[in-house]
């Protein structure tokens, strides 16, 4: 039977009053709310069981209910991809070039940080202060090879400071302005270094002849190198300080030793520049004259004992005092005032017999030859007395130079001194 056949078939709900009392008990409702809620002394017996219970079924419930509106979800978002692919993926091409210039910024100034820490990393020892710069442009040739660095004199820098990168020495400062500096590699022709083999210490001159590895000449000893040696510069000359890595020792084909350089392990971009002139600056002078070095003295005092017997020697060991020398004085005399000296006497010769053999022809006279002029050393004041008192003898009388005659007037033939009378030796 329909509703409409029974007995309310003419039963009419006024609709203003039904929606007036479900108001009225609603308020009421929210009004016991509001009253009876206690959140903060809630506990889990004031949680009422029929307040859980229907917790329970509305969970699953709503669950349920929930499935097909994810499921109209993910069908719309499908067809809309569907549609839209085209305009999505030139959006998503768009971000994927961002991404990529992002990315190459990232592992460039990753990079850098990286060079950055090493060349902050670099010490020496003992400690010389340093300064960054960056190179600017490259001058490169068949044997010249040289750097620009954005550094000069602002920053301290002077010709011939060492320059290094994080791996090894690169070379050294040759010409420098204010804001700009020159840096000869050790590659060039130009340069010449001195190193030492770290093994053996051995010296040697590391010269640049245009290539990749330059060539080790005047090598101190013999077999004092070997393959795989480490070379390091010696500070001779006080050019480079001690002990900063060049690189390694090779053979090469022509048999002459050359060196792998450590600084050729990276790009010479960013440099570190060695403010050093000089060894006198590695040692502070007001280092040396403080404690515990100030009023060193190595020889310890004598003790009291040991005084006292060099004072009970010492008058034994005295000399005896003499009056000073005088000092003596030289002379030049002229020759008219040099006395005459006595020539050494001649043993006598005998006149032989006469002989009948034929006179011989006369000889020219022979002058004896002037006396030569003799520095005279003067005796002192005490003796010159003494020579003035007794004069020396006179000089004899030279004797003539003219060959002696017979009564008949022919002259007589000398004997030699040698020969005794009779011919016998």
């Amino acid at each position: 039977m329909a509703f409409r056949d029974g007995p309310f078939e003419n039963f009419k709900v006024p609709l203003v009053w039904t929606a007036a009392v479900a108001v009225v008990i609603a308020g009421v409702a929210a009004v016991l709310l509001l009253l009876t809620d206690k959140r903060e002394s809630m506990t889990a017996n004031s949680y009422g069981g029929a307040r859980s219970s229907f917790d329970k079924v509305a969970a699953p419930v709503g669950g349920v209910l929930s499935a097909p509106v994810r499921w109209i979800g993910h069908a719309s978002d499908g067809i809309s991809g569907y549609f839209f692919a085209v305009s999505e993926n030139r959006r998503l091409k768009q971000q994927l070039e961002e991404m990529q210039a992002l990315r190459d910024a990232n592992i460039m100034l990753s990079n850098t940080n990286h060079r950055y820490e090493a060349l902050l990393g670099i010490r020496t020892e003992p400690a010389i202060r340093m300064t960054t710069a960056r190179a600017v442009s490259e001058s490169r040739g068949p044997f010249s090879n040289a750097r620009l660095i954005d550094a000069g004199t602002r920053k301290g820098i002077r010709v011939g400071n060492p320059v290094v990168n994080e791996h090894g020495l690169v070379g050294r400062v040759v010409g420098v302005t204010t804001g700009v500096s020159r840096v000869l590699l050790l590659t060039d022709v130009a340069s010449r270094t001195p190193v030492l083999i770290d093994r053996s210490d051995a010296r040697a001159i590391l010269v640049g002849d245009g290539g990749s590895n330059p060539r080790l000449e005047f090598i101190r000893g013999q077999g004092s190198i070997k393959k795989g040696d480490r070379v390091l510069t010696s500070g001779d000359g006080g050019v480079f300080p001690r002990g900063l890595p060049v690189g390694v020792a090779v053979r090469s084909v022509d048999g002459t030793w050359r060196v792998k350089l450590f600084s050729d392990a990276g790009a010479i971009d960013f440099v570190r520049i060695l403010l050093f002139q000089s060894f006198d600056q590695l040692v502070d002078p007001a280092a040396l004259d403080s404690a515990p070095l100030a009023g060193l003295d190595t020889a310890p005092p004598p003790s009291p004992e040991l005084t006292a017997r060099i004072e009970a020697v010492a008058p034994a060991r005295r000399p005896l005092a003499s009056a000073p020398p005088q000092p003596s004085t030289v002379t030049m005399t002229t020759p008219a005032q040099r006395p005459a000296v006595a020539p050494p006497a001649r043993p006598v010769t005998t006149t032989p017999a006469p002989r009948p053999a034929a006179t011989p022809p006369a000889r020219p006279a022979t002058t004896t030859p002037a006396a030569r002029p003799q520095t005279v050393v003067a005796a002192p004041p005490s003796t010159a007395a003494a020579r003035k008192a007794n004069p020396p003898p006179p000089a004899p009388k030279k004797k003539s130079s003219a060959p002696a005659r017979r009564p008949d007037g022919t002259p007589t033939r000398p004997v030699p001194y040698n020969r005794l009378p009779g011919g016998a030796r």
